[in-house]
């Protein structure tokens, strides 16, 4: 099985005229993903690839039915991107774009949480891939394999090696969700790795972490308390210097909190073992699902 996205996923691409959002969208339509429409304003008389554009959310709604929303638009249009989509009752919002301020992704996460149906993975995330079945966003399809290991990640290239150290050593993925590296996303390790937990075949999940926040720990209380699908974790930046940002916007160690090693021992004190490197990652994932 698989989480949030399999074959019968039906995917709409806000933003498909532009260069990333032609581009990735035709690397979905040669992995099987069912992109079935896509939003560009002022350009609804347009095909790509066979996909038709529409103008707006609610034409494409009108004329198909859409379970998943990619979003590849500008930073300073993602806003209304994203609650478009949530307004129009797309269950599932996938936020490709990065660098968008953090004032906007405020307002988008309190409505999308309080006030919409859906669920929003990123922004500024690789995407989501259930391998063999669909993948939504910009993640390179042939690092992954089907299998059952489910991983969740803050960390695209992180996502993209952890997945690749796995399928070469035989053990395959259920899917792999990026959830973005930025201050505020639309979903956490917690929202996860509990619809993990819930899926059958789903029987060791990885936690890809990095410095800064708390969400890794709070994750390990969460996973300790009520969660009975094993699990392993790997956390970048062992070596990171306090107070200096590394790559993500939320990447950034305030004194003594949200270290590496701060979150490594919260982890292994609730019984989830950290790799300190992708290589030994894998070398785990082997000892749990052999």
């Amino acid at each position: 099985m698989s989480i949030l996205i399999d074959e019968s996923s039906k995917v709409l691409v806000q933003g498909i005229t532009g260069g990333e959002g032609k581009f990735h969208t035709e690397r979905m339509l040669d992995y099987g993903t069912k992109v079935i429409a896509g939003v560009t304003p002022g350009k609804g008389d347009q095909e790509i690839r066979g996909v038709p554009v529409f103008n707006t959310v609610r034409d494409a709604c009108d004329n198909q039915n859409i379970d998943v929303s990619v979003i590849f638009v500008p930073a300073k249009f993602a806003k209304d991107a994203i609650l478009e989509a949530a307004n129009n009752n797309i269950e599932l919002i996938v936020c490709i774009t990065e660098n968008i301020p953090v004032h906007d992704m405020a307002e988008v996460y309190h409505y999308v949480r309080n006030f919409s149906n859906s669920q929003l993975i990123g922004p500024n995330c690789p995407g989501i891939i259930s391998p063999g079945k669909s993948k939504v966003g910009i993640l390179p399809g042939d690092v992954f394999d089907q299998g059952n290991i489910g991983i969740v990640s803050r960390s695209g290239t992180l996502t993209y090696e952890i997945a690749s150290e796995l399928t070469n050593v035989g053990l395959g993925q259920s899917t792999v969700v990026g959830i973005g590296g930025d201050q505020i996303v639309g979903s956490n390790f917690i929202d996860l790795f509990t619809k993990f937990d819930e899926d059958s075949e789903t029987d060791l999940m990885v936690l890809v972490g990095e410095i800064g926040g708390s969400e890794e720990e709070l994750a390990a209380r969460y996973i300790a308390q009520n969660l009975s699908t094993p699990a392993i974790a790997y956390i970048a930046g062992f070596s990171a210097p306090k107070g200096k940002r590394m790559g993500h916007a939320g990447a950034i160690i305030s004194g003594k909190e949200g270290t590496a090693e701060t979150k490594a021992k919260t982890l292994e004190d609730h019984q989830i073992s950290v790799a300190r490197s992708p290589a030994e990652l894998a070398s785990l994932a082997q000892s749990v699902c052999p």
